[in-house]
Formats: structure tokens, C-alpha cells, sequence
């Protein structure tokens, strides 16, 4: 594969090991030229990175951090290099699929208002734990024009600049948050029928979905006060819902139970049946029992982590990163 000359590259990781030096491998044989974000590593990152051509921006750690500021200053190390049409964006825990660079610089090629392409993000191992499966699920979104776009995603440089960037302040939904104000702009989101990326979740422990259940309430609450009162409503329908099936159902039975008796707690039964439903609407297979099952639970943590938004912006304070790995 010849590199393209209009395309760069910005990998963000930190600690990834083997997983960066595959990401790296895959990543410049499609491009001109791939700058690399770490993050304070204490692994041999830095060094493979230098040992492949690879630019390397050591991201100052005494700032918070967050992936947006990590893949603005890769950006802003990428342009400083000269003139770049198109920028592939990719967590260092990702593996970039032959082909996919081709494909969706194309694509952009042949539509002037379509500001970001991403394509099929699959697991590298879904069936290791279950956690590692939904997130493979998570990642099957449908095809055509999309609201959003995940870590991985080749982008308009000029759209980019246009909206000023990420969101350097966001600790999660940096993506999502991004796109809302290329839409507001005129721009569109794409997702290709393309194999764009293996991912590594690497998630064996139930601790580790809680975490990122409780990042995706963060995000969901900060974006929907961000953007929730424009045209996009933006997560506020999520936020809602962790909000509802995470606190407001269970202080309700609770009040139940207190006046009415503890006959009330049989109220509590909404959660399975609502487990049940999500379940038969996929089919009812195996798959769709363990998606449904913790679709629900994971509301409770969606509610922790929009309450530690609220807790931190009324107190004037920003919330520190949370890491599920």
C-alpha cells in the first residue's frame, strides 16, 4: 500500500504494549505521516514508536488529562509537519484494517459535505468475557449517515478547524460532542459498510463495566447540558433514562414500601420484566438475555456517573478521568 500524501495520522495511548506496536504497524503503511500522543507511559511506548518513524508528543501531564486534549495536540504536531487534506484518528488499543484508509478517503473525496467517515469497529476477542461481547454489539452500529462517530475515524481536516477541535475539557464524549457542532455547521457523519478497526477492551471484571457504564453517564449528562437545549437534543432522551431507571424508580418503591407496606417491593419487578422485554425484542437468544441484562443494570451506574457530573459542576469543580482499564 502506497502512502497517501494528503493523509496523517494522530494514535493517543498510554501503556498499551503489544497492542500500540500493532496499532502503529497498521496505521503507517496508509499514510504520510502518524504522530503518536502518549500520555505519561512507564512502558517501552515511547521507544517503539521512535524505533518506527513515528512522531511522538508527549502530552504534559501536569494539565488534566483528556483523549480531546490528547488528539488536538496531535492535530495541532500533525499540521505543524505541512498541509494535510484528511486525519485518521485511532485509539492505541486499536489495529487499523487493511483497506480502510482507501475506502473511506475516497468516500470523502466524492462528498464535499461529509466532515467525518468512520467505518466497523470489531472486537479482538468478544468471545473472551461477556463484557468484551457488548462491547463488540456496541460497536455494530447501522450503516449510512450517523449522529456520531467513535475514537476511530477518518476526518475532514478543514471541518475540524472550522469548529475549533475537540472539546479539550470533556473526559468522555469527546466524539459525539464533536460531531454535534460539525452538524450544527452543515457538515454530515458517515458510517461505511467497511472493516475499519479491531478494537481490545480487554474487560474481565464487572468492576471495569461499572466504570465505563459510569463514564458513559458522565458524558451523557455533560453533553445534554452542553448541547441538550439545541436542535440535536443531545443525550438528553440518555441522560432521562439513566436518571429514571437508575434513581427515580427505585426511590419510588422505596417511598411505596415505607407508606404502603412492603407488599410495594414488588414493584421492583419492573427491572426483570424490563430485562425480559429488551431480551424477546432481540429474539430471546443467549446473546440478547446478556445485552438486556446489562443494558438495565448498567442504568444504575449511568445514574452514578450523571450524579458525579452534577455533584462536581455545582461545586465549580471538574471530574477527574475515569478509566475502566
Amino acid at each position: 500500500m502506497t502512502a497517501d500524501p494528503r493523509i496523517g495520522a494522530v494514535v493517543i495511548g498510554r501503556n498499551e504494549g503489544d497492542r500500540l506496536i500493532r496499532c502503529l504497524d497498521s496505521v503507517r503503511k496508509g499514510v504520510a505521516h502518524v504522530v503518536y500522543v502518549d500520555s505519561g507511559s512507564t512502558d517501552d511506548s515511547v521507544a517503539e514508536a521512535r524505533a518506527r518513524g513515528v512522531e511522538v508528543v508527549a502530552l504534559d501531564m501536569d494539565l488534566p488529562f483528556t483523549a480531546a486534549r490528547a488528539r488536538n495536540a496531535g492535530l495541532d504536531a500533525l499540521l505543524a509537519q505541512g498541509a494535510f487534506d484528511h486525519v485518521q484518528f485511532i485509539d492505541g488499543d486499536c489495529e487499523l484494517r487493511d483497506g480502510w484508509i482507501a475506502a473511506a478517503s475516497a468516500f470523502l473525496e466524492a462528498h464535499p459535505d461529509v466532515a467525518v467517515v468512520c467505518g466497523r469497529r470489531r472486537e479482538r476477542y468478544p468471545d473472551a468475557t461477556v463484557y468484551n461481547r457488548l462491547c463488540d454489539w456496541e460497536w455494530d452500529t447501522p450503516v449510512g449517515e450517523a449522529t456520531a462517530c467513535g475514537g476511530d475515524a477518518l476526518m475532514r481536516v478543514a471541518a475540524l478547524r472550522a469548529v475549533g477541535g475537540y472539546n479539550p475539557d470533556l473526559i468522555a464524549g469527546e466524539e459525539p460532542e464533536l460531531c454535534v457542532r460539525l452538524r450544527l455547521e452543515g457538515w454530515r457523519i458517515w458510517r461505511l459498510d467497511h472493516e475499519m478497526t479491531w478494537h481490545d477492551a480487554a474487560m474481565t471484571r464487572f468492576g471495569q463495566f461499572w466504570k465505563r457504564s459510569r463514564r458513559s453517564g458522565h458524558a451523557f449528562a455533560e453533553g445534554a447540558a452542553l448541547h441538550g437545549r439545541g436542535p440535536t437534543r443531545h443525550w438528553v432522551t440518555e441522560t432521562r433514562r439513566a436518571i429514571v431507571w437508575g434513581g427515580v424508580i427505585p426511590l419510588a418503591i422505596l417511598l411505596l414500601a415505607a407508606f404502603a407496606g412492603p407488599w410495594a417491593l414488588a414493584l421492583a419487578l419492573i427491572y426483570p420484566a424490563q430485562v425480559a422485554r429488551l431480551a424477546l425484542r432481540e429474539g430471546g437468544g443467549k446473546t440478547a438475555w446478556e445485552r438486556a441484562f446489562f443494558l438495565v443494570v448498567g442504568k444504575f451506574a449511568e445514574l452514578a456517573g450523571v450524579a458525579e457530573y452534577w455533584w462536581h459542576r455545582l461545586r465549580g469543580q471538574r471530574g477527574g478521568l475515569i478509566e475502566y482499564k
